[in-house]
Parts: C-alpha cells; sequence; structure tokens
C-alpha cells in the first residue's frame, strides 16, 4: 500500500520522489487516474512554485514547517546565495548524507538506519565517533560518517558489499569503500547536478510572497 500511494505522488509531481529503482513514474510518466494521460491543467506561476515546493518537500521527506524553517533562515544569511543556502541545509542532513554515500537505496532507507542507530558520525574538532539517531541532524566540512560495524552483520546491510562498489557518491563527498565511511569534503552548490528536477530559485519565491 505504502509503495502504491508514494508513486501516486511521483506521478503527480511529474518526478520520482521515492528514489525506488522501480518507481512507477518511470513507466507511466503522467498523473494517476483515468485521464491521466490526456489530463492538462492550465499553469500559473504559483502553482508552478508549489509544485515545486512539494517536489522537495516528498524528496527529501520534510515537514512542512521544518521546510519553512530551512528557507526563512537561508534568506537571513549572507555568507552565500539563498539557492545555495538552501540545497546546502538539505544535502547535509544526516539521512541524505547516508543515502548519498550508498548506504542506503533511497532516503526513507537512510532515515530508517539513522532512527535505528545504524549510523556513527565523527565531527571533525573530535576522535571518536559517536552514534546520531537524528535524520536532520546537521554536518560540516571535515565531518565523517560511517556505519555501526556490528550493523554490517544484519538485514538492511546484506547486499551492500556488492552494491557501494558500483556506487559513486557526488564530487562533494569521499567514500572509502572498504571501509563504509564517508566524509564531508566541501559543500554542495547549485551548480552542480544535484538539484536536477527540481528548481530552488521558484520555491525561495513561493516563501517570500
Amino acid at each position: 500500500m505504502r509503495t502504491t500511494v508514494t508513486c501516486k505522488v511521483c506521478r503527480r509531481l511529474r518526478m520520482s520522489v521515492c528514489g525506488r529503482e522501480k518507481c512507477a513514474f518511470k513507466r507511466k510518466p503522467y498523473p494517476p487516474g483515468v485521464h491521466g494521460k490526456a489530463f492538462r491543467r492550465a499553469g500559473s506561476e504559483f502553482g508552478s512554485q508549489l509544485m515545486e515546493k512539494q517536489k522537495v518537500k516528498f524528496l527529501y521527506g520534510l515537514r512542512e514547517r521544518q521546510f519553512r524553517n530551512y528557507i526563512m533562515d537561508a534568506l537571513k544569511q549572507k555568507t552565500m546565495t539563498t539557492s545555495d543556502a538552501v540545497l546546502n541545509t538539505l544535502e547535509t542532513r544526516l539521512d541524505n548524507v547516508t543515502y548519498r554515500l550508498g548506504f542506503a537505496p533511497t532516503r526513507a532507507a537512510a532515515r530508517q538506519l539513522v532512527n535505528h542507530g545504524h549510523i556513527y558520525v565523527k565531527r571533525k574538532s573530535l576522535t571518536n565517533f559517536t552514534r546520531v539517531t537524528i535524520p536532520s541532524y546537521k554536518l560540516k566540512i571535515g565531518d565523517e560518517v560511517r556505519i555501526r560495524p556490528e550493523s554490517l552483520k544484519k538485514g538492511p546491510f546484506g547486499t551492500l558489499e556488492i552494491l557501494i562498489k558500483k556506487h559513486t557518491p557526488p564530487v562533494w563527498l569521499e567514500l572509502d569503500r572498504e571501509g563504509y565511511l564517508g566524509k564531508i569534503l566541501t559543500y554542495p552548490t547549485s551548480g552542480e547536478d544535484i538539484s536536477k528536477g527540481y528548481n530552488i530559485s521558484a520555491i525561495v519565491e513561493y516563501y517570500s510572497r
């Protein structure tokens, strides 16, 4: 049931936000329902901005208040563009980094791994890894992420050894495939191919009204 509902959202948003390899949107790239293929709606600027906002909310698994706070904080900072600040906040969440490193097949699965204590983090200024169970935990440059060694023998990581050999992380992350260890090298920017599929500027405009 959950898979069906999620993929209906993907089809409605015209983007695979569930992250599953067999997402229904890839087979049926049109809205759900009897009239899905023939469905046409006159677009408006507000409607387009709302669509972009919904894409990112579902893609990263965020609640409305949480996402709004991210945007408001990005609008206040002055060290980078607002779009880069939003992308930075989204991408450096612990659950997303876990997904980007290839430790989980989807962001939802990565969130579960974090919640269940399978992921450890070491701050740049510290010498030891500590367990972090907060999916929204923000990572910084120099921080390291690893899978709890004892967890590697458990079900969620049964095929990880094979899958991680084929995985290529984004350029802002470093991956040690043998040690199941990742490191934040730099912050992602909107100029990279990370935000392909959604328009951050439109989302910022939506919340700036």
